[in-house]
């Protein structure tokens, strides 16, 4: 009796699943995490892109960078084609070391041909039965999994609602919730498997503009499109927002300074423009990987289907069974090069193609050693899984220990076979319910995830309502507003790093924060707006004053001028601030009109110095010559000679500050002179007086002539005031009854007041003459 074929066929079986095994390790070099779906297919995603960047830009109206963001994906592309799967891989591979040595010991098998049929169809009953066990437990799907038996003409059958809703299930209704988000992750997977690739989520909300413009660069320079999907749409989310609040603050100051412009504001950031070329660039790549993904999975599909199709027909008596079994493994190495498929379409293909791969055993006619000994084998196989996850439940990456047990749930899935019935039911319930324990563990990961947003969630309320006091506060000096600002400022710093808030509250927590930033903008805005209307007031008499100093910078009469030089300037310090974008220029040229002309009254009093201080050697030497002078008798000569001698004295012109005491000997001698004349002492008073006129009329302080008429009027008018109660007390003393004999106090007083009404005639006449300079 020939058994070659039936040695041969079992051969093959056992290396089903280290053909699988291989092509797993092939797999994993191309791990990516699994957001890629078939939902973002290129239409949509070309719907995604018709949001413009003028469309951001509109929304608009209303310090070390990421430079590690590079090497992080760098290092997790690495880690997760190598170091996060090694553990798997090395599981993977010594079940491949057990398959190889279990490929030996099938040779030696000899089947009895009596029992051939009865136990072929046993084993495929066997089959059957734990794919029902299985699937059925991994049900829940909109989409049912496909079963092995045969319900057509093409032995395809899918499973009812009424099936996934079955009591009879092996395990209970968690652990199927718990199984299915594994397989449905495993068909997220299949259609694109480069989309597995871990790469952490940084804390975008927290960087600058121009550390997330840095961080778009280096993701956009990353070839896996999908792997960094959700990175680009975060750094672009915060991005804008962070935008959008920089050009309000632009808008806000521009309106604050031209409050009655009619024209429209505009703002150039040159980060804006380099982020809209990135993510641009990015839209762009996106597109081609859907497009060509697309492509390709249909293609892929056709493949699959064809082979299973050719699976069908192998099925021929007629055929060698040599040339059959050659077929066979040409199509299998088909299938596994065949690449990634819609997700939709993977449960039910993988399922089709099992099913006629299981028919052409059927065909075969396995001998039940041999299905013992594949049995036994794929119960040490499936033990061994379930040792690995008993492990991977303590595992403390939680993320990475659900990374693997998706791997491992596909190969038990897919690569390894069917096990004896009396332990079929209790290695399946141990493998789902370690699964629900480790589904349960990510849940409560989640859980501590989801409680860490709504406490930043109350945080980020905290602040809100913080900023929303401060733009209630009114604030009536630009100090305090200062203050304010910086208080809003740190509160708006802490509001971008506390984190992360629940999704679904994550708008409306934005939306209040940009109200009340704008609401405190407001009313910030209202105060400057007054202090701007005062600003343009001061404006405008600063701008007087400068006219007025430019108009007098070349004035020579440095007497007249000087005062009001130095009046300006004292105005200038009283007038208050002036808007920013005028301020340095109109003091630049105020400061230039004052400077030219103190520079020329500067270089005029060096030059009057050296006139000065020949006056006072002219003065010194005529003082001399002036004490020999002697008065020859005649009054009149002699008066006319000492004013002559007056008329010389001023002729000389004036002498340095610090040398003024001679004209202190000069008025001693005169005093002297006028002595001898025997002249009233009310002229002499007066001549002095002239000659003290003439000295103030030439000083270069024009206030002293303006002090002497103070000083003289203050003098007539308490001369008056005692002259008038010198006459009070006389009535007072001539109505007593003494009156008609003269009393000695009464002439007393009535000489006082003729002493006075003197000094009071003297004092008018200097001020007269004083008034006369000014005429």
């Amino acid at each position: 009796m020939n058994f070659g074929a039936p040695l041969l066929t079992y051969a093959l079986l056992i290396y089903k699943p280290y053909t699988f095994y291989k092509m797993l390790e092939e797999k994993n070099d191309n791990l990516h995490d699994a957001d890629g779906n078939l939902k973002e297919t290129s239409q949509e995603a070309s719907s995604t892109d018709n949001e413009t960047v003028a469309a951001e830009t509109t929304q608009s109206e209303n310090e070390e960078t990421t430079e590690f963001v590079g090497e992080i994906i760098a290092e997790d592309e690495a880690q997760s084609e190598v170091a996060e799967n090694a553990e798997t891989a090395d599981f993977v591979s010594n079940l491949i070391a057990e398959d190889e040595a279990k490929q030996d010991a099938v040779e030696n098998i000899d089947p009895s041909d009596s029992e051939k049929s009865k136990q072929t169809a046993e084993f495929v009953s066997d089959v059957i039965e734990e794919d029902e066990a299985e699937e059925n437990t991994a049900g829940g799907k909109a989409a049912a999994l496909a079963k092995a038996e045969a319900a057509d003409d093409d032995n395809i059958i899918e499973l009812t609602p009424e099936q996934v809703a079955d009591d009879s299930l092996v395990v209970e209704d968690d652990s199927i919730f718990a199984i299915k988000a594994i397989s449905d992750a495993n068909a997220e997977e299949s259609e694109d498997e480069t989309v597995r690739q871990e790469i952490p989520m940084l804390d975008y909300e927290a960087l600058s503009m121009d550390e997330l413009v840095d961080a778009l660069e280096k993701l956009v320079s990353n070839e896996k499109v999908m792997a960094v999907k959700d990175h680009v749409e975060e750094v672009k989310k915060f991005f804008l927002a962070k935008y959008h609040h920089f050009i309000e603050e632009k808008k806000d100051e521009w309106h604050a300074e031209n409050p009655d412009t009619t024209e429209d504001f505009h703002y150039h950031l040159p980060l804006k423009v380099k982020f809209d070329q990135l993510y641009s660039q990015y839209r762009d790549i996106k597109n081609t990987h859907f497009k060509s993904l697309q492509s390709n999975l249909d293609e892929n599909l056709k493949t699959r289907l064809a082979i299973v199709e050719a699976l069908k027909n192998l099925i021929n008596p007629q055929e060698n069974i040599k040339d059959t079994l050659k077929h066979f493994n040409e199509l299998r190495d088909r299938w596994k090069n065949a690449g990634s498929i819609p997700k939709d379409k993977y449960n039910h293909v993988w399922n089709n193609y099992h099913f006629h791969v299981e028919n052409f055993y059927d065909y075969l006619h396995l001998d039940r050693e041999a299905r013992d000994i594949d049995f036994k084998h794929n119960l040490e196989l499936k033990q061994k899984i379930v040792a690995r996850v008993e492990e991977l439940v303590n595992e403390p990456d939680i993320n990475k220990a659900f990374r693997e047990l998706q791997d491992l749930h596909k190969i038990w899935k897919e690569d390894i076979g069917p096990v004896s019935r009396e332990h079929r039911e209790e290695i399946w319930n141990r493998f789902s319910e370690l699964t629900k324990q480790m589904h349960d563990k990510r849940e409560s990961l989640f859980e501590k995830l989801r409680a860490g947003e709504t406490e930043n969630l109350e945080k980020k309320k905290d602040i809100i309502a913080k900023i929303e006091v401060l733009a209630t506060e009114k604030v009536n000096s630009h100090a305090l507003w200062l203050a304010q600002i910086e208080k809003v400022e740190a509160l708006r710093n802490e509001f971008f790093t506390t984190g992360k808030v629940p999704p679904e509250v994550n708008e409306e927590t934005w939306t209040a924060f940009k109200n009340g930033v704008r609401n405190f903008n407001a009313l910030k805005n209202s105060f400057y707006k007054d202090i701007k209307k005062d600003q343009n007031d001061n404006l405008n008499r600063k701008q007087a004053l400068v006219a007025k100093a430019k108009e007098l910078q070349e004035s020579t009469d440095f007497a007249v001028t000087t005062p009001i030089m130095k009046q300006i300037q004292e105005e200038w310090k009283q007038i208050g601030h002036v808007p920013r974008k005028f301020s340095d220029k109109l003091w630049a040229e105020f400061k230039s009109a004052c400077n030219s002309y103190f520079e020329k009254l500067k270089e005029s009093k060096s030059e009057e110095n050296a006139e000065e201080v020949e006056a006072f050697d002219k003065k010194k030497e005529y003082l001399e010559s002036l004490r020999e002078f002697q008065l020859t008798g005649e009054h009149r000569a002699d008066l006319d000679a000492i004013k002559a001698h007056i008329e010389n004295w001023k002729g000389f012109g004036k002498v340095p500050f610090g040398r003024r005491h001679i004209e202190g000997k000069f008025n001693k001698i005169l005093d002297a002179l006028f002595e001898k004349l025997s002249l009233s002492k009310k002229e002499t008073e007066m001549m002095r007086f002239s000659n003290r006129v003439e000295q103030l009329a030439g000083s270069d302080d024009s206030r002293k002539l303006e002090n002497e008429k103070v000083f003289l009027q203050r003098k007539i008018d308490e001369v008056q005031g005692e002259i008038f109660q010198l006459e009070n007390n006389i009535q007072f003393f001539s109505s007593s009854k003494n009156s008609k004999k003269e009393n000695p106090m009464i002439v007393e007083v009535r000489k006082s007041i003729e002493r006075h009404k003197e000094e009071l005639d003297t004092l008018k006449q200097k001020l007269k003459q004083l008034r006369n300079i000014n005429q």
